[in-house]
């Protein structure tokens, strides 16, 4: 579901100075990865660099002999280093989010907010669906990304068009009924969707935004919604 940037190792002897700074290995990681590094930054552990790629964290040395895609463990904490610099790396600031382009969901007082990004043929989304449909007093963005398929643009144009996008999304995803909207009527919320989700590097689907402006990729457990939404309400 979600794009692999490198695997798991991958050894790739270049010659640098011995004493790289960040800018040299920004400049030899894209060199050899052919790919634009958002940021480099030197870590506490082993003398090892986080190189922020395509979403991705990898780690490598100041020499660049190898470039290495996982998570990093702290031993002493046993805190995940990786997880926690990814919630930074990819947060954004939640009122930048173009909303007028998501299905609007309001349950009970709405108070409590997030916005998804769904692919209407993604699997994931549909068992998240069920989920969220147990959810009250939220409001819920959906915005329609649909990266999977050229019957998954057919189908959000569907729902986009339909008289009750809400009902549509919701019946769909979580009943397996067909959309009734023709998908003729004005659809660029959808492509203006796309771009922004390119922007943003979302590579799978589902992807969800608190309103913290955290990011998480994937089906969430209900559990993990309700304390983020716990830990976000009035943000």
């Amino acid at each position: 579901m979600y794009e692999k940037l490198v695997p798991l190792a991958l050894v790739a002897a270049l010659s640098l100075p011995a004493s790289a700074d960040e800018a040299s290995v920004k400049k030899a990681v894209e060199g050899k990865l052919e790919r634009t590094v958002t940021s480099v930054s030197k870590t506490p552990y082993l003398g090892l660099y986080e190189v922020y790629v395509d979403g991705q964290i990898v780690y490598t040395d100041e020499k660049v002999t190898a470039l290495l895609l996982g998570s990093l463990i702290d031993g002493k904490t046993m805190k995940n280093v990786t997880d926690e610099r990814m919630q930074k790396l990819t947060a954004i600031k939640f009122s930048d989010l173009p909303l007028a382009l998501a299905v609007k969901q309001v349950r009970g007082d709405g108070k409590r907010v997030f916005a998804t990004f769904e692919d209407p043929n993604c699997g994931y989304c549909k068992k998240m669906a069920k989920e969220i449909a147990k959810l009250d007093n939220v409001t819920i963005y959906t915005f329609l990304y649909p990266i999977l398929s050229p019957d998954s643009l057919e189908k959000s144009n569907q729902i986009w068009c339909s008289g009750d996008r809400a009902k549509a999304w919701y019946e769909w995803m979580v009943d397996g009924k067909a959309p009734g909207g023709k998908g003729d009527c004005d659809t660029s919320a959808i492509k203006k969707t796309i771009e922004t989700g390119r922007k943003l590097a979302i590579n799978g689907t589902p992807t969800v935004f608190f309103s913290d402006g955290e990011r998480i990729p994937g089906a969430i457990p209900m559990a993990k919604i309700e304390q983020k939404l716990a830990q976000t309400q009035g943000k």
